[in-house]
């Protein structure tokens, strides 16, 4: 046997192990999910669903180290997935973008799914997409400037 795929092999006959030794429970786990997941319809639902994983995840002797990179992953994940929806929105909404400007230099664009707040002699602006906050973005970014020039132009443009 290989000496770097011994570790992946014990890995797995740990895994069959505790497969076949707490079967029970997570089924029942499986189904409690499963009756929650399709029930409940708030927030709550993800909270207990996460709750009921972590739970089989400490359960089966995964580390909370691993169950934190996971977690970190998936969130990195997701953002990554948010930022290009984003993206891709103000592209398809940079006509339907509104500007508005205050008087401390401050500006707000905002547009059916996308709103962008940002000072205008900074080069970074605020961006939040359906009510989530996707932090700070730099405008170098030629969407983002695209977007705002649109909405520019769409603020200044004549009455239709």
């Amino acid at each position: 046997m290989n000496p770097n795929t011994e570790g992946v092999v014990m890995n797995i006959e740990v895994i069959k192990e505790f497969l076949m030794q707490n079967w029970l429970v997570i089924v029942v786990a499986l189904i409690i999910l499963f009756f929650v997941l399709n029930v409940v319809k708030t927030v709550l639902k993800w909270a207990i669903a996460i709750i009921i994983i972590a739970a089989l995840l400490i359960y089966s002797g995964i580390s909370i180290d691993q169950i934190k990179q996971t977690v970190t992953d998936v969130q990195s994940s997701t953002m990554d997935t948010l930022k290009k929806e984003a993206t891709s929105m103000m592209l398809k909404e940079a006509s339907k973008a509104k500007y508005v400007k205050g008087q401390d230099g401050a500006f707000t664009i905002t547009s059916p799914n996308v709103e962008i707040k940002g000072i205008t002699q900074s080069d970074k602006v605020d961006v939040t997409f359906r009510g989530i906050s996707l932090g700070e973005w730099k405008l170098d970014n030629e969407t983002i400037r695209t977007f705002v020039e649109q909405a520019q132009e769409n603020k200044t443009a004549p009455a239709s």
